[in-house]
């Protein structure tokens, strides 16, 4: 019985961080909307980062069918520039210091989802 019980509480406490760190970010842009989603600290950011502060892998699918770009910055330099087709899935390196920006489409609304993983060396 106690066996039973302490499993049940750990499966308790595990689930929820576990439903946390895959937590679907989705954001819908308005046509020519730039927006940060990560990088200037909590309270801030556009899209939830369980990584924040650490180097990770981005994941960007572009669930529209207009093209946008996410823009990678660092101490407001243009680090890369990632063109997203519609319907495709981007996994990008994003380091610890980096922010995260989409530039929205000039002619279109564009909808995106955005998840992290943490970066496995």
């Amino acid at each position: 019985m106690k066996k039973l019980l302490l499993l049940a509480t750990l499966c308790m406490t595990t689930v929820p961080e576990l439903t946390a760190q895959n937590q679907q970010n989705q954001f819908d842009l308005e046509p020519r909307q730039i927006m940060l989603m990560t990088g200037k600290g909590p309270g801030q950011d556009g899209a939830i980062n369980p990584y924040y502060g650490e180097d990770c892998l981005a994941i960007v699918q572009n669930t529209g069918s207009a093209e946008f770009t996410v823009r990678i910055e660092e101490w407001g330099k243009i680090i890369n520039m990632i063109p997203v087709a519609g319907g495709e899935r981007k996994r990008i390196n994003l380091l610890a210091k980096q922010q995260l920006l989409i530039d929205g489409n000039n002619d279109e609304a564009i909808s995106l989802e955005l998840n992290f993983e943490p970066k496995r060396n």
